[in-house]
């Protein structure tokens, strides 16, 4: 690599490891080309390897075996993923391409107009805002924040020197190395002045394994005090967090990728807009709490009706049902569970449309003929608020379905008004 590919910015600065510079090397970029179309699997490992070896250094052929492998398992999360680098640990914690660019255009953004509006130039020489990405990893987030910070530089911090010369063989790959520069060491210590905005991702693993539960490193009290340095701050947090762990002031915005719930972000008092917000990629579409305790008029429970909505988990983690029921004109069949439902079809980008066939009060053993009955042929079970295995229920079904039969049915678990209750639906696919 090149001085292009990763350049200091203070004292913490490394040198590409061996581990990372032999891959970069022309027998390694040889060697990861002849494996580009080749899925590595552990049936298939020993032989490739055998092979390879009889022309490759045998540590070299190690290592681009396992990175073959992690590039195969990286193209759910990065259109370009045959191309990059990446760890074990590094891919896990990685953000996803879609949510990466969706995070990443909001804090370019508010850099950008905070830059503009004071006319100080927070960049390095008072040139464009710089970003600074704390525990960068691999370098998912560094690639969609160069992306959006047009001219703005991105400062990469890690002491992971493996993660780090990664981060910057990524930006490289991607014709964004001119927007990088990188700092080796504790992001405690990293330098922000200039910064106009910071993004942390804190790791929550450990050695390979998953910390407790809201716990992360480094702690997420620090995190949230780097707004007390620098305004304009973002903070990656696991989807389970706690909301009345977030200080007042600051916002939660939990993101889902289609139906899963994929993180939850917390944005500083400098870029909140509202106490919590919901966002479904890959549309983006966003849903806040309405005004004026607008919620409020949601209205009273009621049975359930001919058509279901399945709120997005964004949504549920959010606090929003009652704001959606307000907005979708459709009412929650129990006030401790989130579907919502009404006479006339809902419709909603937050939320899964249903058509309910058959609707009764929870009886395993009518089941079968029920589903039957509804010409079921394959069966996914949504189940909230209703104890059961749901593997277990699931095995059980498909064996009682009629063979001939195709049309694919949701059964839903849950409590209507405090009652156990099962709705026989189908997917509602509007025009």
């Amino acid at each position: 690599m090149t001085d292009d590919g990763i350049r200091g910015a203070g004292p913490g600065t490394t040198t590409v490891p061996a581990a990372v510079a032999s891959l970069l090397a022309p027998d390694g970029q040889a060697l990861l080309a002849e494996l580009r179309d080749v899925e590595v699997t552990p049936d298939s490992a020993l032989e490739l390897g055998t092979r390879l070896r009889q022309r490759y250094p045998a540590g070299l052929v190690a290592s681009a075996l396992a990175q073959q492998e992690l590039r195969w398992r990286a193209r759910a999360k990065f259109s370009r993923a045959m191309d990059l680098y990446f760890t074990r640990d590094g891919l896990e914690q990685a953000s996803s391409e879609p949510v990466a660019r969706h995070r990443a255009g909001r804090l370019a953004a508010a850099a950008a107009a905070a830059d503009t509006g004071t006319g100080t130039g927070a960049g390095a020489g008072g040139g464009a805002p710089v970003i600074a990405d704390l525990c960068c990893g691999v370098g998912g987030d560094l690639i969609a924040l160069a992306g959006a910070a047009g001219d703005g530089q991105v400062l990469a911090v890690d002491r992971d020197p493996v993660h780090l010369a990664m981060a910057a063989a990524n930006a490289a790959v991607c014709g964004l190395a001119g927007r990088v520069r990188t700092w080796a060491g504790d992001v405690r210590d990293a330098p922000l002045d200039g910064c106009a905005a910071v993004f942390i991702d804190p790791a929550r693993r450990d050695g390979g394994r998953r910390m407790a539960p809201g716990a992360s490193e480094p702690p997420l009290d620090w995190c949230l005090s780097l707004a007390g340095r620098v305004p304009l701050v973002a903070v990656k947090a696991a989807p389970g967090l706690a909301l009345e762990d977030v200080p007042g002031g600051w916002e939660t915005e939990f993101i889902a990728a289609g139906r899963d719930l994929k993180e939850a972000v917390l944005w500083s008092p400098a870029l909140a807009g509202a106490a919590t917000r919901a966002t479904v990629l890959p549309g983006g579409e966003q849903l806040t709490p309405l005004p004026g305790g607008a919620a409020g008029e949601a209205g009273a429970v009621r049975p359930p009706g001919e058509y279901l909505l399945d709120p997005s988990p964004a949504v549920t983690r959010a606090g929003l049902v009652r704001d959606l029921a307000v907005l979708t004109g459709g009412r929650q069949i129990d006030d401790q569970i989130a579907f919502l439902s009404a006479d006339v079809p809902l419709v909603s980008p937050f939320g899964r449309s249903l058509r309910v066939l058959d609707s009764g009060p929870w009886n395993q053993k009518q089941l079968p003929g029920r589903l039957r009955a509804a010409g079921a042929g394959s069966v996914d079970i949504r189940r909230r608020g209703l104890a059961g295995n749901v593997e277990v229920l699931h095995r059980q079904l498909a064996r009682q379905l009629d063979p001939a039969a195709t049309r694919r049915i949701t059964l839903v678990m849950t409590r209507a008004a405090g009652r156990p209750w099962a709705l026989v639906c189908e997917e509602l696919v509007p025009r």
